[in-house]
């Protein structure tokens, strides 16, 4: 019995390209869509994968890349126009008349949220719900485990971990156990149409306890450091992150001080939908810092991650509310944070924090 093609999107990125891993291992047809032959792109092509070169928000594009393909996995690249790109992928995925895509969301998601993309999000989910001939399942993971490796140069140089989280508490989940729960709904979508998943790592865990486990791996002492917003944000800015990312993130730190990527604790959406435990964040760690050129501790690197914080030092802290109004951002004028709204929080408690439909 032949395997169905699926179209994986944003297919070099971090769930894209672990989740068109998994499918290539499991001996599934894999079209990638990507941007451009960078790297990532190429190791795909090599493990098995039909790259598709194209641009997401041009709808003949996407057109191309959906023939022949029976399912696929939509992640909307990380930009201003989110919205774009997901209503011209959900007229294609209907025009193709797809038997199902997995769509990748985000936990804070609510139509009143401060961040611009949360908004957005909330709206996709309900574009991908509202295709008539193509089901759909949606995954919100929270904070990722990969996002504390944003600072892993002063954790593994410097022996601190710089970032603004207060004492929130997180169950990380993996980029793989995120897409194992992607692989799981696009290869036996039965069960899974019309819920959400919410992949968590296996331990709620304190900034605290994090910055221990980097020290267990790196095999030296790392202390937890809350640094303020500002300089946070100047941190980010040095490394040239773009200014879309830093008006949304500053956002998704205050959710994390205000623990509500605590609430709903730790699921069982890994299990019930690959059939496998979460990783724990131990296991993450020690793979992804072999990964990284910057946890290798030497006396280049360590001069390098001082050269660096200097230049935090000296970066002005950017004026990200200006950036949102000169791109003219929609302002809600009753804004506030996911736990604020008792529809959110009815809906993400520890019972309905997995497989519940939308």
């Amino acid at each position: 019995m032949l395997k169905p093609k699926i179209l994986v999107t944003t297919a070099a990125g971090k769930t894209g390209f672990a989740t068109a891993m998994q499918l290539l291992e499991a001996e599934y047809p894999v079209r990638a869509f990507v941007r451009r032959r960078n790297a990532r792109a190429m190791v795909l092509e090599q493990a098995g994968a039909e790259l598709f070169m194209g641009d997401m928000a041009n709808i003949a594009d996407l057109n191309r890349s959906l023939i022949g393909v029976q399912r696929a996995y939509f992640c909307a690249p990380p930009a201003p126009n989110m919205l774009f790109h997901s209503m011209a992928f959900a007229v294609a995925a209907q025009d193709a008349k797809l038997e199902v895509v997995v769509g990748m969301s985000q936990w804070l998601s609510h139509p009143q949220h401060p961040a611009f993309a949360t908004r957005e999000t909330w709206l996709t989910d309900r574009i991908l719900s509202w295709m008539p001939d193509v089901d759909s399942v949606i995954v919100n993971p929270g904070w990722f485990a990969d996002n504390y490796m944003m600072v892993l140069e002063p954790i593994a140089q410097l022996g601190i971990m710089p970032l603004p989280l207060g004492e929130g508490l997180n169950p990380p989940p993996s980029n793989e156990d995120i897409a194992r729960v992607i692989v799981g709904a696009l290869t036996n979508p039965a069960p899974h149409i019309g819920k959400t998943y919410r992949p968590t790592g296996s331990q709620l865990l304190s900034p605290q306890e994090i910055a221990a486990i980097y020290s267990k791996v790196l095999k030296r002492p790392v202390k937890y450091t809350n640094i303020s917003e500002k300089m946070f944000l100047k941190a980010i800015s040095a490394r040239g992150v773009s200014k879309f990312f830093q008006s949304q993130i500053r956002y998704y730190a205050e959710e994390y001080r205000r623990n509500a990527f605590g609430l709903g604790g730790v699921t069982n959406a890994v299990k019930e939908v690959a059939g496998r435990e979460p990783e724990d964040f131990e296991t993450i760690t020690r793979r992804y810092v072999t990964q990284r050129a910057e946890a290798k501790l030497s006396l280049t690197n360590k001069l390098k991650a001082v050269r660096n914080f200097v230049q935090i030092i000296l970066t002005p802290v950017p004026d990200l509310d200006k950036y949102e109004r000169d791109y003219n951002y929609p302002a809600i004028a009753k804004s506030a944070y996911a736990p604020d709204f008792n529809s959110w929080m009815n809906t993400h408690s520890v019972e309905g924090a997995f497989g519940r439909s939308f």
